[in-house]
């Protein structure tokens, strides 16, 4: 009769086989940074042990805070990455074996093991098993889950670097043009290359929430102003598109657009619109931060260039002035026509580079043709006017009629060739040389003011409307003045006696006449010079519109 196996011989036999098959298993996971082959070979190692068909690991997620189901074999009642409950209390009827997943220093989860083959309860050896096994296994899990996270944390910082290197090389190619066009070319490149992104489309809000198109591509459509007025006003800073928001804007979904990128730079606002990834991969977080990162690189640098425009165009202008006021200043008279019995000296000081302000002095023959005017408004428009009414002076001396009617052929003429809102106040006169007679015609400007040597003061009033307000329906009427040893004429514009200090007080003609009577027995550029300086005193040396004045002292008694 054959000898039977001792049992106790096959008990030491079987848990010697099962240390080995620990150790054993130890060295493979432990050795491996893969945790999906871990938990795949701690599932077939359990399942093989205990002759189950089915089985799942469940691990808690700490970002979701749930249970995640990591792998499942066989008809477990699970699919992998399912989110479940607590498996302890909430698990399929399928899986009644339940091992905790712990390392010394924290819950990980559960195997979940189904019944055995032979419908047999696990024993305490197989318990033992399992447990030893499933401790062996966590902690190749948790070290394979971390070498994931390194690793997947370092791919992030990699992708992090090279976005970095792209948006530093960006700005390198941004700053190296002057041009729109240029930046939003390269833009569109670094969508294309870096994101592969190949439908989009770039809306820019200029003033008075006007939006402006700075580029597409791959879109079925341009979208006109309606359309990028509405995008503009999808609220949030970035919002993937979803069902509801492209019900509400059609173009959306036409043009298969996944994400609205806000940016916002100073006070100007723009929004950047994509579509997906020619990879399929949905936009992340990093993903988002570049494209924001790369839309405000590219509207910064398109701000560069229209300030750059901007300050070419206002010195271009500026040089423009610089000569306009060149030119300006020679129609001024300069120097004035000598006249042995009168002293005179003008003053023009312009608010602008440029003004509407004009005196003149004109000697023909015997006669000496004396004007001042003020042109609305200042500026280029109205230095262009005081020089159409200067060349009409010019050609229109020696008067051979009366002041008057040559006046009012000025004035028919200006009506035809200007804007109705422009006008000119004028006055001009005709002094007569060795008799001191003086002819005049005041078209709507302030009186110039004439100080006799007796202490009277006389105001040359007498003409008529405005140059330019309507054609001319009646004659202008002229005055007339006969000038003697010692009288002072001032004319002057209105910038003069409507200038205003700090406390918007205008300075009025009563200062005027105060400046001009306390420097009477001045010559006339000291009279010109009291009157300049006491206005500047008055307003800080701020003037808010054009200087002008012409000051003439008779020197000695006519004939």
């Amino acid at each position: 009769m054959a000898a039977q196996p001792d049992p106790a011989h096959l008990d030491g036999r079987q848990a010697r086989f099962e240390l080995k098959t620990l150790l054993d298993t130890s060295r493979l996971l432990i050795e491996s940074t893969d945790p999906d082959f871990v938990m795949n070979n701690l599932l077939l190692i359990a399942m093989g042990k205990v002759l189950c068909g089915r089985a799942a690991i469940v691990l808690f997620d700490p970002e979701q805070g749930r249970y995640v189901v990591r792998k499942a074999k066989g008809r477990t009642g699970y699919d992998e990455r399912q989110v479940v409950g607590a498996p302890v209390t909430d698990r399929p009827e399928s899986l009644p074996g339940l091992f905790e997943i712990r390392t010394q220093s924290r819950h990980m989860g559960y195997l979940l093991l189904g019944p055995k083959a032979d419908g047999q309860p696990y024993d305490a050896t197989e318990t033992d098993f399992l447990e030893n096994l499933v401790n062996l296994s966590a902690v190749a899990i948790a070290n394979s889950l971390l070498v994931r996270e390194l690793k997947q944390t370092n791919m992030k910082l990699d992708r992090k670097v090279q976005e970095l290197h792209t948006l530093f090389d960006l700005s390198k190619e941004f700053n190296a043009t002057v041009d729109r066009d240029p930046i939003l070319r390269i833009f569109t490149f670094a969508l294309l290359g870096q994101m592969l992104i190949r439908r989009f489309v770039f809306i820019h809000e200029v003033d008075a929430g006007r939006p402006e198109l700075l580029a597409m591509n791959g879109l079925a459509h341009v979208p006109d102003t309606s359309v990028m007025e509405t995008l503009m006003s999808v609220t949030g800073t970035t919002r993937l598109v979803d069902d509801s928001l492209r019900r509400e804007i059609p173009f959306l979904e036409a043009n298969r657009i996944e994400a609205l990128v806000r940016l916002t730079l100073q006070e100007e606002s723009a929004l950047l619109a994509v579509g997906k990834r020619a990879t399929g991969e949905t936009y992340t977080e990093s993903d988002i931060t570049f494209l924001s990162s790369l839309g405000n690189l590219a509207l910064l640098s398109i701000q560069k260039t229209e300030l750059l425009r901007e300050r070419i165009a206002k010195e271009k202008l500026e040089e423009e002035l610089g000569l306009a006021r060149t030119i300006q200043e020679r129609l001024l008279p300069n120097p004035l026509p000598f006249v042995a019995d009168l002293d005179m000296v003008g003053m023009n000081v312009p608010s602008q580079q440029v003004g509407g302000d004009y005196y003149d002095a004109i000697r023909r023959d015997d006669d000496l043709y004396l004007a001042i005017a003020d042109v609305t408004g200042k500026g280029i428009p109205a230095s262009l006017l005081m020089a159409n009414l200067q060349a009409m002076l010019h050609v229109l001396t020696p008067v051979s009629g009366g002041l008057g009617e040559v006046t009012g052929r000025i004035n028919d003429i200006i009506c035809q060739n200007t804007p109705s809102d422009k006008f000119i106040s004028f006055f001009w006169a005709r002094y007569a040389i060795g008799t001191g007679q003086l002819e005049y015609v005041n078209a709507g400007h302030n009186p110039p003011v004439v100080f006799r040597s007796d202490g009277d003061v006389v105001r040359l009033s007498d003409g008529g409307m405005l140059l330019g307000a309507l054609p001319t329906f009646a004659p202008y009427s002229h005055g007339s003045y006969r000038m003697r040893e010692g009288d002072v004429v001032v004319m002057y514009t209105d910038g003069v006696t409507e200038a205003m200090n700090a406390n918007e007080e205008e300075y009025g003609e009563e200062r005027l006449m105060s400046a001009i009577r306390e420097h009477l027995d001045s010559d006339a550029a000291g009279i010109r010079d009291a009157i300049v300086g006491d206005v500047r005193r008055f307003t800080d040396d701020t003037y808010s519109d054009d200087i002008t004045m012409l000051v003439v002292k008779a020197r000695k008694p006519s004939g």
